[in-house]
């Protein structure tokens, strides 16, 4: 097999966990976003606050902030990590009828948390969409990505949209 082969596979080409052992402890933080496209019906209900199962954005807040410590039950070989940090975040856009989950997560480990971000953007999109269905089933997510991401070995990462 190739010497430079992915990381995720040992030399048999089987799935592993990569191994971290050496890698320095450094402080990571990573930075993920998507975005919930909603009917105006949706949108003002969600303003307004008045979604009859309750609190949309605090429940999708709760949701994507506890997604964050599960990743590692979810993607098999994310290793576990005692985050510093998980926020969410929302950005609501009347123009465009969207919501934007923001998902900020820090720790102080040997491998990085753009896995754990993503999922919590993305919970906390899930748990929009659940709230808001029985209102109207005609919502779309998308848009999921890492904008930003710091430490370890690579550096800073900084999203640029695809052209």
């Amino acid at each position: 097999m190739n010497e430079e082969r992915l990381n995720h596979f040992d030399e048999k080409g089987h799935a592993v966990m990569v191994d971290v052992t050496d890698k320095a402890e450094t402080e990571r933080e990573a930075v993920a976003r998507g975005t919930i496209y909603v009917t105006r019906e949706i949108y003002d209900a969600i303003v307004a606050g008045t979604i009859e199962k309750g609190d949309v954005l605090g429940t999708a807040r709760i949701a994507g902030i506890m997604a964050t410590k599960q990743t590692p039950h979810l993607i098999p070989l994310c290793h576990p990590l005692t985050l510093t940090k998980a926020a969410i975040d929302f950005e609501l856009h009347e123009e465009t009828l969207s919501v934007d989950a923001v998902c900020t997560v820090k720790v102080k480990s040997y491998t990085g948390v753009e896995m754990e971000a993503l999922t919590g953007s993305t919970v906390a999109l899930l748990t929009i969409f659940d709230m808001c269905k029985g209102l109207d089933k005609k919502m779309r997510i998308g848009e999921i990505h890492v904008e930003m991401k710091s430490g370890g070995k690579s550096g800073t990462y900084i999203w640029e949209e695809l052209k």
